[in-house]
C-alpha cells in the first residue's frame, strides 16, 4: 500500500533558476524535477516516461518541458503529455514553499 508522507524538503527556491528546473536526487527514490515557472513551483518525476532522459536537461517554454531525447513534451503543472512521442503522463507531486524552501508530498511504501 502506498501513502503520502509528510512534506519532504527538496531545496531552496533560490536554488531553482527562474523559468528553469533543478534535478533532485533523494536516497531510495527516482530523481525529481523542481520547476520554477510563471505558474509557480511544481515537482514532477525527472525521468521522461518515453525514454531514460532527464527532463531538467530539456527546454522549458510556456509551461511545457520538452524531452531532450525525442522532443516529446509534458505540461509541467499537470504532467500530461503535450507532444509526441510521449503518451504516458509524468507523476506530479503536491508542492509548496515554506520559509524559502520547496517541500513536496512524496509517496512512501508502508511495511506489509
Amino acid at each position: 500500500m502506498t501513502t503520502t508522507s509528510p512534506l519532504t524538503p527538496l531545496c531552496a527556491v533560490a536554488d531553482v533558476p527562474a523559468g528553469g528546473c533543478r534535478r533532485i536526487a533523494l536516497p531510495g527514490r527516482p530523481p525529481l524535477a523542481v520547476f520554477r515557472i510563471d505558474s509557480g513551483i511544481h515537482v514532477t518525476d525527472d525521468t521522461c516516461t518515453h525514454g531514460d532522459a532527464s527532463l531538467c536537461d530539456g527546454e522549458i517554454e510556456d509551461g511545457l518541458v520538452e524531452c531532450p531525447y525525442h522532443q516529446g513534451a509534458f505540461d509541467i503543472a499537470t504532467g500530461k503529455p503535450a507532444g509526441a512521442p510521449c503518451t504516458i503522463a509524468l507523476r506530479v507531486y503536491p508542492a509548496q514553499v515554506q520559509d524559502g524552501q520547496v517541500l513536496a508530498a512524496l509517496p512512501v511504501q508502508e511495511p506489509a
